[in-house]
């Protein structure tokens, strides 16, 4: 298997076990837990799971003085991504913040080609274009709830956050750094910042019921270790600007685990967005031959001589 099938493998499952977030975290929202409180424990749980795999496989935890400021900024970006998004939704649909937070490749695109000049292609213009229809066409708020300012500009700073965390990865001292060691220290500068910001509040909540630490155990397992090692691991493969277009497989693993189970129907507008995030997914793994297929057909019909004069 070459690396940019397995960078493709990585991006897709690590959106679909972000697409996992709310399956395990809204019973806890329900039972009383606040956002800093569930994302601490989410994030502190995951450590000792990344450190035993590192360990496992043989790996250090070693950095050199150079990577550490790089890390703690990582740590920091996901953090600030992750307690925006879920502090928006006090403040609008959640549909609506999942939505808009889906803005993130196109800011991922345009930072690659602002800063690192990396071409922006017909080719990636139509995948962005397709994902981000095809997640706007899966979630239809409920009646009456629209766009609040504060929420959505809640929703745009994780986004934002969570787009530079994508580029800086792939671009700064951090590139060379292994997967798992990168893992572990975004997680443990993201556990002190949200350690920091429940001191400053006073208060922390619990688990009502034993079983919901169950809940916290696989938010720490399937959206944070496994979404971010896997992010990471993508993006070493296959870019940022594809890994970015894949997380379009995020909103799809939300709709169909909503139909799987919790009964819901599966509208034809939650159908017709799957189908197009597919197919841009699907034109991302292609990669430029569909692009050279279609300039290949234009070459078919040359234009005619007269056409060419009126230039």
């Amino acid at each position: 298997m070459n690396e940019k099938v397995k960078g493709y493998i990585y991006g897709i499952v690590a959106a679909a076990a972000y697409g996992l977030n709310p399956v395990f975290a809204v019973p806890l929202y329900d039972a009383g837990m606040d956002p800093d409180s569930v994302l601490f424990f989410r994030y502190l749980f995951a450590i000792p799971m990344v450190a035993f795999t590192m360990i496992w496989r043989g790996r250090g935890f070693r950095v050199h003085s150079r990577e550490v400021l790089p890390l703690i900024i990582m740590g920091i970006l996901m953090a600030t991504s992750s307690i925006t998004l879920f502090e928006s939704y006090k403040f609008m649909d959640a549909s609506i913040a999942s939505t808009l937070l889906f803005v993130y490749p196109i800011i991922v695109t345009f930072l690659m080609a602002i800063y690192y000049k990396e071409k922006i292609t017909i080719h990636t213009l139509l995948c962005l274009l397709m994902a981000v229809g095809g997640v706007f066409l899966m979630y239809e708020p409920e009646s009456g709830a629209g766009l609040n300012l504060i929420g959505g500009t809640l929703v745009l700073v994780s986004a934002l956050c969570y787009a530079i965390y994508i580029v800086g990865v792939n671009t700064t001292r951090l590139k060379g750094l292994a997967t798992l060691k990168v893992t572990f220290y975004v997680l443990l500068f993201g556990t002190v910042f949200f350690a920091v910001r429940l001191y400053v509040n006073g208060a922390i909540t619990m688990p009502a019921e034993w079983y919901q630490w169950g809940n916290i155990l696989a938010l720490a397992f399937f959206p944070t270790l496994v979404s971010l090692a896997c992010t990471t691991r993508a993006i070493r493969y296959i870019g940022s600007t594809s890994t970015a277009i894949l997380g379009a497989f995020e909103p799809v693993t939300a709709v169909v685990l909503c139909v799987m189970v919790l009964g819901e129907a599966l509208s034809t507008r939650e159908l017709g967005g799957i189908m197009l995030v597919v197919i841009a997914v699907t034109l991302v793994v292609e990669g430029g031959k569909f692009t050279g297929k279609i300039i290949g057909f234009k070459k078919m019909f040359p234009k005619l001589a007269k056409d060419r004069n009126k230039k």
